[in-house]
């Protein structure tokens, strides 16, 4: 899952994009309204979580326009962060758009478990998805295999979680470096080829995730 981080307080993007990171999600962290826009122009999002108070504008503007300006990406999901507090501003921002409020100061724990939930908005699984033998559980982040743990890492859990979201797709190298990696990564780099292969190594006989040569990669729905 890849998440926008717009937030104008530094110290406090460092900690929750840190954070983020460690919880296994592809994060990209940007501080104005204008650096925002460049962002949702060339790249999509699952989750965006937009503070409201900006230096160079309202992040309230910005949900409105992702609701109807075709130059923007809008993300799957849109989470206010906010020192409003007032009932008259989260209704504000719901009505603006957003999906969720959360006020601050917050606990990392809840923005962690609110971002799950937004995920799972719209999904028919809850705290756990089960594809053929394969079970993740996206509040521990562990993984299973015909009940028999996977002992992954957090690179490898977000890409199965990833190809989890999307049984039986072909999904291509750019699209998993665009969900799984975040801005940082190196396109060029063999990185989606080299995290996937020890993925498919832990995930054991017969193989789960195919290659489609010139195409690109497919987990299976119908595993044996």
């Amino acid at each position: 899952m890849r998440i926008l981080l717009l937030e104008d307080d530094a110290d406090l993007a460092d900690v929750v994009a840190l954070g983020l990171r460690n919880e296994s999600y592809a994060v990209d962290v940007v501080d104005t309204y204008a650096g925002a826009e460049e962002l949702l122009r060339t790249t999509s999002y699952d989750v965006g979580c937009i503070d409201l108070t900006l230096p160079d504008g309202d992040g309230l503007d910005l949900i409105r326009r992702l609701a109807g300006d075709p130059d923007l990406n809008r993300p799957r999901r849109t989470l206010a962060l906010t020192a409003r507090d007032a009932v008259e501003d989260r209704v504000a921002g719901l009505d603006a758009g957003a999906d969720d409020y959360l006020v601050k100061p917050f606990s990392f724990a809840e923005l962690v478990a609110r971002i799950r939930a937004l995920g799972r908005r719209g999904d028919d699984h809850g705290s756990t998805l089960d594809v053929g033998e394969l079970t993740l559980d996206l509040a521990t982040h562990r993984a299973w295999r015909a009940g028999v743990e996977l002992k992954l890492t957090a690179r490898e859990y977000s890409l199965l979680r990833y190809f989890m979201h999307h049984p039986g797709e072909l999904l291509s190298a750019e699209d998993l470096l665009e969900h799984v990696w975040d801005a940082n990564a190196d396109p060029f780099t063999a990185s989606v080829r080299v995290i996937l292969s020890r993925l498919r190594k832990k995930l054991g006989e017969p193989p789960l995730i195919t290659t489609v040569t010139g195409a690109g990669y497919q987990l299976k729905e119908e595993q044996s």
